[in-house]
């Protein structure tokens, strides 16, 4: 079976050799660039949760994500951009524990789409609260949170709650945590991997 894009790719490379048409080439070299670009992401974003799963780092995914941004760029896709640019900036911060290198890419990120932006925002908090500006911190994942509700994304809103009931509890707000981590314990009942987190978050508030 022909995927849509290998019947397109054939379809251009006889136009460029059998009709001399020199615009097929270009036409081609974008069509492939931008399913490189794609796969390099969706690589990435595997070995990311490889990452996560047994915290050894395989160099191929910062290669992967860098390859992505780069193809991205050449296509002029903002969008594709953003993204990749936010999965770049969660190597240097999650994998590498090197904020300050990530932070420019979360920022670029904040160019993409909503659920991107919340990510990002997310990600620039936890930077913020590396550097100790707790207020800052909190106005991202607030703003983390916003767009995750307005996506109605339930998983995504109860990993944003969790950030935001330890600043809570940390500022003596103890009531307005507990509310917190209640609500994300409701939208995560069907997340087993945001339960973990949660219960996490309630051992660290309790020790």
């Amino acid at each position: 079976m022909v995927d849509a894009w290998q019947a397109r790719a054939n379809e251009l490379y006889e136009r460029a050799t059998f009709a001399a048409d020199p615009r097929a080439l270009a036409e081609g070299e974008a069509l492939l660039d931008s399913i490189e670009a794609d796969l390099a992401l969706a690589r990435g974003r595997l070995l990311h949760a490889k990452f996560l799963a047994d915290r050894q780092e395989d160099p191929a995914e910062l290669a992967n994500f860098e390859r992505a941004v780069a193809l991205y760029v050449k296509l002029d896709d903002p969008t594709g951009e953003a993204e990749a640019r936010f999965w770049l900036g969660l190597v240097h911060q999650v994998v590498r524990g090197d904020t300050d290198t990530a932070a420019p890419h979360f920022e670029r990120a904040l160019a993409g789409d909503p659920l991107v932006r919340s990510y990002a925002a997310r990600h620039l908090g936890f930077h913020a609260q590396a550097k100790g500006d707790t207020g800052q911190a909190e106005r991202h994942f607030e703003e983390s949170l916003r767009l995750r509700r307005e996506l109605g994304h339930g998983p995504a809103t109860a990993a944003a709650l969790l950030p935001l009931a330890t600043l809570a509890a940390e500022a003596g707000r103890a009531d307005e945590a507990t509310a917190m981590l209640a609500e994300a314990e409701r939208l995560a009942e069907r997340a087993p991997g945001v339960q973990s987190w949660i219960a996490a978050t309630r051992a660290d508030l309790d020790g």
